[in-house]
């Protein structure tokens, strides 16, 4: 087993009168750059973000809103029972939202266009928290409120899939 020496050891083995070279301490500079790669805390949200970028470009590449068939396939609820799932339509959400126009984005998934103020929030916060060790104020939602907003999704879920005013505005076709 091979054993590094310490400064003094290597030092009493030098010729009489010779000083064992010391490396100078290392600068912020380079100290910054090492804990940059060896403790990565920028990695996992910068996946997140590419993940989001990847999506975000497959919506704008394959625009789901003319009527050529998605690259993917329909969506597999939707063809079985001819009915909108609880995320029909947030693609083309998301497409409206690309493009600025909030209106047809809420009429196409009006819930899932209100998480995505509280989703970006969170990304901010927790990617702040990673890459620059410093938190943004946390919101602690309490338990009724996500209740109620997951019972919002149902019943906009069942909504939407009714056949008359006003609820066939919320009708994706």
């Amino acid at each position: 087993m091979v054993r590094s020496m310490t400064v003094h050891e290597h030092t009493e083995q030098c010729a009489p009168g010779m000083v064992a070279y010391q490396p100078p301490p290392p600068s912020k500079f380079q100290r910054w750059t090492v804990g940059l790669w060896s403790k990565p805390g920028w990695l996992a949200p910068l996946a997140v973000l590419g993940c989001l970028g990847l999506a975000f470009g497959y919506v704008l590449a394959n625009d789901p809103t003319d009527d050529k068939a998605d690259p993917l396939g329909p969506c597999l609820f939707k063809a079985v029972t001819g009915l909108d799932c609880p995320g029909c339509g947030g693609t083309r959400m998301v497409w409206y939202l690309l493009h600025g126009d909030l209106g047809q984005a809420a009429r196409h998934h009006l819930i899932a266009l209100l998480a995505v103020p509280v989703l970006a929030y969170a990304y901010l916060a927790w990617a702040a928290k990673r890459v620059f060790g410093f938190s943004l104020p946390t919101w602690r939602v309490p338990p009724p409120v996500w209740g109620g907003y997951l019972a919002a999704w149902a019943v906009f879920a069942v909504v939407r899939n009714l056949p008359w005013a006003p609820a066939h505005y919320f009708y994706v076709s």
